[in-house]
Formats: structure tokens, C-alpha cells, sequence
């Protein structure tokens, strides 16, 4: 019997309803391989669901909680999905949301106290430059070497996080902080303003919902937001109508690193109040599932943040009150990136039995 095989063969058309459900159907594949996995682990799957899916959503407190999580997350991602229809593979926003916290910190840290309230807005200035700055060192790496920017952006993560070490742990140290490796807590008056008393919601998520609306005009109501597009569609084609690669990758990388470095400010001086070694909080690779389980959308980029911070929130849960360990958060977030990348794959191709042709006998 001739030895039968599968194939992918590409879709004359993809459908269109799958192409968007296809986030939904991998949250499903998601919820299912969860199920199993707490049977495995000796688990009741159904309080597990419920610790990540209902505990995150079941009080205003806890909805509070889940906006905090979910801002930075949806800033990062808005940024990145600028990078990625760009065709520019930005995978350090990570360090670039590090060094967001650590400029913001220092203004922040060099303010008087009982300064006016006004001093927030360098804070907030601060951290976007300092993201920009960080993304800047991969564009004009990649502009003037033709450096990899994966490999760049990335490396750039773990030199970001030895900067914040020999900050908190040498010139920073809270010197009456009981030798413990942070910043003394900010003045009162450099703190981001919270948006209602017993929640640690802050006006960051108005900034985070506006930057949905803004990177919505940019993207596909704007030239240069058309001109990014085309050029990661279609590079030759962007060249013919003489948009500027170069200025292509400076834009993504700059707004990208300026999204991640306004979250890092929202963070210290926000929900965390200090800045702290447990800063990076993985915020900026989740923000890479973000982006694409988002379709790429500002707007569907919003609920999938709000579902990666549930992910983080029901990882903390699942730590405290079923006693698995906090990398079940990681899991999830992989689980999520394998199946969606797994249905988009099945939307775009399928699956067809290929036999071999066997030549007849004496054939050449």
C-alpha cells in the first residue's frame, strides 16, 4: 500500500467569520486543555475556571483590579501592533517598559516635596522617552548595520534589567528602607491620580483608552499610518509609491517604544508607587499575545487585555488558594499563542491525504 501522507494546501479563500472567530475558537481550545490539565494535577477544573474567569469579575474591587492589569498590557500591545503591521518584529517592549519606570522614577525621585500636582506630567514625559530612547538603540541598529531588530530589541531586555538592578540595589536604595533593594515610596504629589477613592484605578486607563482611539485614526485614518501598512504588506510595492522604509522603521520603533515607556511611568507611579527589581513583570512578551489575539485592532486589542489580565490575576489565585505554582499564569498565555496560532493556520490552509504518484515498472 502506498505510504499515504498530509498536507497543508492553501485555501482558495479563507473565510472571513473564522478569520475573526478564530481568537474565540482558541480560547475555547484554551478553556478545554486547562480542564484537563487541573484533572491532571488533581485539581476540581471547575474551581479552577472559576478562579480564573470568575473571581477577576465578581466585585468592583476585583474589576478594579483587573483594569490595573490590564492597562499596561493594552498600552505595550497598541504599540507593538504599529511595529508588527510594519513588518518590524519589535520583541523587546519589555525593556523598553523598564526603562519607561526607571526615567520616570528619576524625575520622580528628584522632586521636592509638596510639589504641585503638575509634576506628574514630566513623570509621564519621562517614561516615554525613556521607551523611545531604548527603541531607538534597535532602529538605528537595524538602520545603519542592518542589525536584526528580534535579536537586538531583545538582548536590549536583559541589559535594561541589569540598569534597574545596580539602580535599586546601589544609588537608589532607599537608605532607610531596611536594606531591601528599592526606591524610597514617591512624594504624595508625583503619584499618577486615581480615579476613584478605595481603587488603585488611575488615570492611566483613560490615557490607555484614548491611545485606542488615537492609534485607530493613525493606523487607518492617516497617510503615514497607510504607509506604514503597505510597507509591511508589501515592500516593493511601498517602494514603487515612494514611502520611505527607513522612515517606516524609525515610526514603529519609536511609537512602540513610547507606548511600552508610558506603561512603565503609569507603573511606578502609579499602582506600585517605588520602583522595585519586580518591575518587569513579563508585561511586554504578554503584549505580544495581546497584539495578535487582538487581531492587530486597537479595539480588539482591548478585550484581549482584559483576558491576559485575567490570566495573570487567576495565575496569583490559583497560587494562593489551589496551591499550583505562579507559572500556571505563563502556561495559560502559551496555551492561548499555540492554538490561536494553531486555528489561524487551519483558516488559511487545510488538511488534505496526499499519494504518492509510484511510477510504473520500467518507466524512467
Amino acid at each position: 500500500m502506498p505510504n499515504v501522507r498530509l498536507k497543508l494546501e492553501a485555501r482558495p479563500q479563507p473565510s472571513a467569520f473564522w478569520s475573526y472567530g478564530s481568537p474565540v475558537l482558541a480560547l475555547l481550545c484554551t478553556v478545554i486543555i486547562g480542564v484537563i490539565l487541573f484533572m491532571v494535577l488533581g485539581k476540581d477544573p471547575v474551581r479552577g475556571l472559576q478562579v480564573f474567569f470568575w473571581e477577576p469579575i465578581k466585585s468592583g474591587y476585583a474589576l478594579g483590579e483587573l483594569v490595573v492589569k490590564a492597562t499596561p498590557l493594552l498600552l505595550i500591545a497598541l504599540g507593538l501592533a504599529v511595529c508588527f503591521r510594519s513588518n518590524v518584529w519589535n520583541i523587546g517592549a519589555e525593556g523598553q517598559y523598564i526603562l519607561g519606570a526607571v526615567t520616570a522614577s528619576g524625575v520622580a525621585l528628584l522632586a521636592e516635596p509638596g510639589t504641585g500636582g503638575w509634576i506628574v506630567v514630566p513623570i509621564v514625559l519621562a517614561g516615554i522617552l525613556g521607551g523611545m530612547f531604548w527603541a531607538g538603540i534597535t532602529a538605528f541598529l537595524r538602520d545603519r548595520f542592518n542589525a536584526n531588530e528580534i535579536l537586538v530589541s531583545l538582548m536590549l531586555v536583559y541589559v535594561a534589567v541589569q540598569v534597574l538592578g545596580y539602580l535599586v540595589y546601589g544609588p537608589w536604595k532607599d537608605p532607610n528602607g531596611y536594606n531591601f533593594p528599592q526606591t524610597k515610596t514617591f512624594d504624595l504629589a508625583t503619584r499618577i491620580p486615581r480615579l476613584f477613592e478605595g481603587s488603585r484605578m488611575s488615570i492611566g486607563v483613560l490615557l490607555a483608552l484614548a491611545g485606542v482611539a488615537g492609534m485607530w485614526i493613525f493606523l487607518f485614518r492617516t497617510r503615514s499610518g497607510f504607509a506604514l501598512q503597505v510597507g509591511g504588506l508589501a515592500p516593493a510595492a511601498s517602494r514603487y509609491a515612494g514611502f520611505s522604509s527607513r522612515r517606516a522603521l524609525w515610526t514603529a520603533l519609536l511609537v512602540s517604544g513610547g507606548m511600552a515607556g508610558l506603561a512603565g511611568a503609569l507603573e511606578v507611579a502609579g499602582p506600585i508607587g517605588q520602583l522595585t527589581p519586580y518591575v518587569p513583570a513579563g508585561y511586554g512578551f504578554a503584549a505580544i499575545i495581546v497584539a495578535y489575539v487582538g487581531r492587530l485592532h486597537p479595539v480588539g486589542m482591548v478585550f484581549s487585555a482584559v483576558l491576559m489580565s485575567m490570566f495573570y490575576i487567576g495565575g496569583e489565585l490559583a497560587q494562593s488558594r489551589l496551591g499550583l505554582p505562579k507559572s500556571l499564569t505563563g502556561v495559560f498565555q502559551g496555551l492561548l499563542l499555540f492554538t490561536l496560532l494553531a486555528c489561524d493556520t487551519l483558516v488559511n490552509y487545510r488538511l488534505k491525504w496526499v499519494t504518492p504518484q509510484v511510477a510504473p515498472k520500467g518507466s524512467k
